[in-house]
Protein backbone atom coordinates (compact mmCIF):
# COMPACT_ATOMS: atom_id res chain seq x y z
CA UNK A 1 0.00 0.00 0.00
CA UNK A 2 1.33 3.44 -0.91
CA UNK A 3 2.17 5.82 1.93
CA UNK A 4 -0.30 8.62 2.58
CA UNK A 5 0.91 11.92 1.20
CA UNK A 6 2.18 14.65 3.50
CA UNK A 7 -0.49 16.85 5.08
CA UNK A 8 0.34 20.54 4.60
CA UNK A 9 -3.01 21.67 6.02
CA UNK A 10 -2.48 21.00 9.70
CA UNK A 11 -4.12 22.66 12.70
CA UNK A 12 -2.21 25.94 12.31
CA UNK A 13 -3.40 26.28 8.69
CA UNK A 14 -6.94 25.05 9.38
CA UNK A 15 -7.42 27.59 12.15
CA UNK A 16 -6.88 30.51 9.77
CA UNK A 17 -8.12 28.95 6.54
CA UNK A 18 -11.61 30.47 6.64
CA UNK A 19 -10.86 34.11 5.87
CA UNK A 20 -14.06 36.14 5.34
CA UNK A 21 -12.01 38.79 3.53
CA UNK A 22 -10.74 36.25 0.98
CA UNK A 23 -12.61 36.64 -2.31
CA UNK A 24 -12.95 32.84 -2.53
CA UNK A 25 -15.44 32.99 0.36
CA UNK A 26 -17.45 35.84 -1.17
CA UNK A 27 -21.01 35.48 -2.38
CA UNK A 28 -19.96 36.61 -5.86
CA UNK A 29 -17.65 33.59 -6.16
CA UNK A 30 -19.65 30.97 -4.29
CA UNK A 31 -23.05 31.56 -5.92
CA UNK A 32 -21.99 30.78 -9.53
CA UNK A 33 -19.82 27.92 -8.22
CA UNK A 34 -22.71 26.27 -6.40
CA UNK A 35 -25.16 27.05 -9.21
CA UNK A 36 -23.05 25.16 -11.74
CA UNK A 37 -22.25 22.22 -9.46
CA UNK A 38 -25.90 21.74 -8.53
CA UNK A 39 -26.89 21.75 -12.21
CA UNK A 40 -24.19 19.26 -13.21
CA UNK A 41 -25.14 16.89 -10.37
CA UNK A 42 -28.58 16.50 -11.99
CA UNK A 43 -30.24 15.57 -8.72
CA UNK A 44 -27.62 12.92 -7.89
CA UNK A 45 -25.28 12.82 -4.91
CA UNK A 46 -21.92 14.58 -5.32
CA UNK A 47 -18.45 13.79 -4.03
CA UNK A 48 -15.93 16.54 -3.32
CA UNK A 49 -12.27 15.55 -3.29
CA UNK A 50 -10.32 17.61 -0.73
CA UNK A 51 -13.51 18.90 0.88
CA UNK A 52 -11.52 21.02 3.36
CA UNK A 53 -13.54 23.16 5.76
CA UNK A 54 -16.66 22.96 3.59
CA UNK A 55 -16.36 26.25 1.71
CA UNK A 56 -18.21 24.72 -1.26
CA UNK A 57 -19.72 21.54 0.20
CA UNK A 58 -21.86 23.32 2.79
CA UNK A 59 -23.63 25.78 0.46
CA UNK A 60 -24.03 23.01 -2.13
CA UNK A 61 -25.71 20.79 0.46
CA UNK A 62 -28.07 23.69 1.23
CA UNK A 63 -29.26 23.37 -2.39
CA UNK A 64 -30.46 19.85 -1.66
CA UNK A 65 -27.43 18.02 -3.13
CA UNK A 66 -26.28 15.16 -0.89
CA UNK A 67 -22.56 15.90 -0.59
CA UNK A 68 -19.86 13.45 0.45
CA UNK A 69 -16.23 14.43 0.90
CA UNK A 70 -12.74 12.97 1.05
CA UNK A 71 -10.15 14.96 2.99
CA UNK A 72 -6.57 14.24 4.06
CA UNK A 73 -6.47 16.73 6.97
CA UNK A 74 -8.38 15.87 10.13
CA UNK A 75 -7.86 19.47 11.30
CA UNK A 76 -9.69 20.82 8.24
CA UNK A 77 -12.57 18.40 8.82
CA UNK A 78 -12.75 19.44 12.48
CA UNK A 79 -13.31 23.01 11.28
CA UNK A 80 -16.02 21.81 8.89
CA UNK A 81 -17.72 19.88 11.70
CA UNK A 82 -17.94 23.05 13.83
CA UNK A 83 -20.15 24.81 11.24
CA UNK A 84 -23.94 24.87 10.91
CA UNK A 85 -25.21 22.27 8.45
CA UNK A 86 -22.09 20.10 8.72
CA UNK A 87 -24.25 17.08 9.57
CA UNK A 88 -25.44 17.07 5.94
CA UNK A 89 -21.91 16.35 4.63
CA UNK A 90 -20.43 12.85 4.99
CA UNK A 91 -16.61 12.90 5.13
CA UNK A 92 -13.99 10.15 4.87
CA UNK A 93 -10.46 10.92 6.03
CA UNK A 94 -7.96 9.80 3.41
CA UNK A 95 -5.96 10.43 0.27
CA UNK A 96 -7.97 11.44 -2.80
CA UNK A 97 -5.74 9.28 -5.03
CA UNK A 98 -7.02 6.08 -3.45
CA UNK A 99 -9.66 6.49 -0.73
CA UNK A 100 -13.05 5.05 -1.68
CA UNK A 101 -16.48 5.79 -0.26
CA UNK A 102 -19.67 3.82 -0.77
CA UNK A 103 -22.04 4.59 -3.63
CA UNK A 104 -21.97 5.95 -7.17
CA UNK A 105 -22.20 9.67 -7.80
CA UNK A 106 -23.52 11.93 -10.51
CA UNK A 107 -20.71 14.41 -9.91
CA UNK A 108 -17.20 14.34 -8.47
CA UNK A 109 -15.44 17.69 -8.16
CA UNK A 110 -12.12 19.20 -7.15
CA UNK A 111 -11.84 22.99 -6.86
CA UNK A 112 -9.39 25.85 -6.34
CA UNK A 113 -6.17 24.39 -7.82
CA UNK A 114 -6.21 21.40 -5.46
CA UNK A 115 -5.19 18.95 -8.19
CA UNK A 116 -1.81 20.71 -7.95
CA UNK A 117 -1.37 19.48 -4.37
CA UNK A 118 -0.79 16.08 -5.96
CA UNK A 119 2.81 16.50 -7.06
CA UNK A 120 3.49 13.65 -9.51
CA UNK A 121 1.90 12.84 -12.85
CA UNK A 122 1.19 9.25 -11.81
CA UNK A 123 -0.67 10.38 -8.71
CA UNK A 124 -2.64 12.98 -10.65
CA UNK A 125 -3.73 10.18 -13.01
CA UNK A 126 -4.72 8.20 -9.91
CA UNK A 127 -6.99 11.08 -8.85
CA UNK A 128 -8.79 10.85 -12.20
CA UNK A 129 -9.06 7.07 -11.88
CA UNK A 130 -10.44 7.36 -8.36
CA UNK A 131 -12.96 9.98 -9.49
CA UNK A 132 -14.11 7.75 -12.35
CA UNK A 133 -14.47 4.77 -10.02
CA UNK A 134 -16.98 6.77 -7.96
CA UNK A 135 -19.04 7.96 -10.94
CA UNK A 136 -22.12 6.35 -12.37
CA UNK A 137 -22.07 5.94 -16.19
CA UNK A 138 -22.56 9.39 -17.67
CA UNK A 139 -21.47 11.06 -14.45
CA UNK A 140 -19.17 14.06 -14.49
CA UNK A 141 -15.79 15.00 -13.02
CA UNK A 142 -15.09 18.73 -12.62
CA UNK A 143 -11.80 20.45 -11.86
CA UNK A 144 -11.08 24.15 -11.29
CA UNK A 145 -7.39 24.93 -11.79
CA UNK A 146 -5.05 27.63 -13.00
CA UNK A 147 -3.14 27.52 -16.27
CA UNK A 148 0.59 26.90 -15.62
CA UNK A 149 2.79 29.94 -15.23
CA UNK A 150 5.27 30.79 -17.97
CA UNK A 151 7.77 33.52 -17.18
CA UNK A 152 9.93 34.52 -14.22
CA UNK A 153 10.97 31.79 -11.79
CA UNK A 154 9.83 33.85 -8.76
CA UNK A 155 6.69 35.96 -8.41
CA UNK A 156 5.53 37.88 -5.32
CA UNK A 157 1.77 37.43 -4.82
CA UNK A 158 1.42 39.10 -1.39
CA UNK A 159 3.48 41.63 0.56
CA UNK A 160 2.61 43.14 3.94
CA UNK A 161 4.16 43.65 7.36
CA UNK A 162 2.68 40.34 8.51
CA UNK A 163 3.04 38.19 5.40
CA UNK A 164 5.16 37.85 2.28
CA UNK A 165 4.08 35.32 -0.31
CA UNK A 166 6.32 34.19 -3.16
CA UNK A 167 5.53 31.63 -5.85
CA UNK A 168 8.50 29.73 -7.29
CA UNK A 169 8.10 27.97 -10.64
CA UNK A 170 10.19 25.39 -12.49
CA UNK A 171 8.89 25.04 -16.03
CA UNK A 172 11.08 22.03 -16.77
CA UNK A 173 9.52 19.83 -14.07
CA UNK A 174 6.11 21.58 -13.87
CA UNK A 175 6.70 21.85 -10.14
CA UNK A 176 6.12 24.99 -8.11
CA UNK A 177 6.35 26.03 -4.48
CA UNK A 178 4.27 28.56 -2.61
CA UNK A 179 6.57 30.16 -0.03
CA UNK A 180 4.91 31.95 2.88
CA UNK A 181 6.86 34.16 5.31
CA UNK A 182 4.61 35.06 8.25
CA UNK A 183 5.21 37.24 11.30
CA UNK A 184 3.22 38.33 14.33
CA UNK A 185 5.66 41.05 15.40
CA UNK A 186 6.96 42.34 12.05
CA UNK A 187 10.49 41.30 12.99
CA UNK A 188 10.64 37.51 13.25
CA UNK A 189 9.33 35.58 10.26
CA UNK A 190 8.36 31.91 9.98
CA UNK A 191 8.72 30.26 6.58
CA UNK A 192 6.32 27.65 5.28
CA UNK A 193 6.53 26.17 1.77
CA UNK A 194 3.92 24.08 -0.03
CA UNK A 195 4.77 22.16 -3.22
CA UNK A 196 2.48 21.89 -6.25
CA UNK A 197 2.55 20.30 -9.69
CA UNK A 198 1.22 22.49 -12.48
CA UNK A 199 -0.65 20.73 -15.25
CA UNK A 200 -1.78 21.90 -18.68
CA UNK A 201 -5.37 21.46 -19.92
CA UNK A 202 -4.31 19.02 -22.65
CA UNK A 203 -2.48 16.86 -20.10
CA UNK A 204 -5.61 16.76 -17.94
CA UNK A 205 -7.61 15.63 -20.97
CA UNK A 206 -5.22 12.70 -21.45
CA UNK A 207 -5.53 11.79 -17.78
CA UNK A 208 -9.30 11.78 -18.22
CA UNK A 209 -9.02 9.46 -21.23
CA UNK A 210 -6.86 7.04 -19.24
CA UNK A 211 -9.64 6.98 -16.63
CA UNK A 212 -12.40 6.42 -19.20
CA UNK A 213 -13.74 9.97 -19.43
CA UNK A 214 -14.03 12.53 -22.21
CA UNK A 215 -14.03 16.31 -22.14
CA UNK A 216 -17.53 17.78 -22.15
CA UNK A 217 -16.95 21.45 -21.23
CA UNK A 218 -14.08 23.85 -20.60
CA UNK A 219 -14.83 27.37 -19.40
CA UNK A 220 -12.70 30.25 -18.18
CA UNK A 221 -14.69 30.50 -14.95
CA UNK A 222 -17.81 29.37 -13.12
CA UNK A 223 -19.94 31.79 -15.14
CA UNK A 224 -19.23 29.63 -18.24
CA UNK A 225 -17.31 32.39 -19.98
CA UNK A 226 -15.28 31.11 -22.96
CA UNK A 227 -11.83 29.67 -22.27
CA UNK A 228 -9.15 31.38 -24.39
CA UNK A 229 -5.39 31.53 -24.66
CA UNK A 230 -5.33 34.42 -22.20
CA UNK A 231 -7.50 32.76 -19.53
CA UNK A 232 -5.57 32.43 -16.24
CA UNK A 233 -7.59 29.40 -15.15
CA UNK A 234 -10.27 27.00 -16.34
CA UNK A 235 -13.24 25.03 -15.06
CA UNK A 236 -13.25 21.74 -16.97
CA UNK A 237 -15.81 18.93 -17.00
CA UNK A 238 -15.23 15.38 -18.21
CA UNK A 239 -17.97 12.76 -18.61
CA UNK A 240 -17.61 9.08 -17.80
CA UNK A 241 -18.27 6.74 -20.69
CA UNK A 242 -19.31 3.09 -20.56
CA UNK A 243 -20.40 1.13 -17.52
Amino acid sequence: MAAMRENYFDTAVAERYDDPDDVMFSRDVLEPTVDLLAELAEGQAALELAVGTGRVALPLSERGVHVHGIELSQAMVDRLRSKPGAERVDVAIGDMTSTRVEGRFGLVFLVFNTIGNVTTQDDQVAVFENAAAHLRPGGRFLIEVGVPHVGERFAVFDHSAEHVGIDEHDSATQLSWSHHYSSTDGVTFRRRSIPFRKVWPAELDLMARIAGMRLEHRWADWDRSPFTGSSPKHVSVWRKIGA
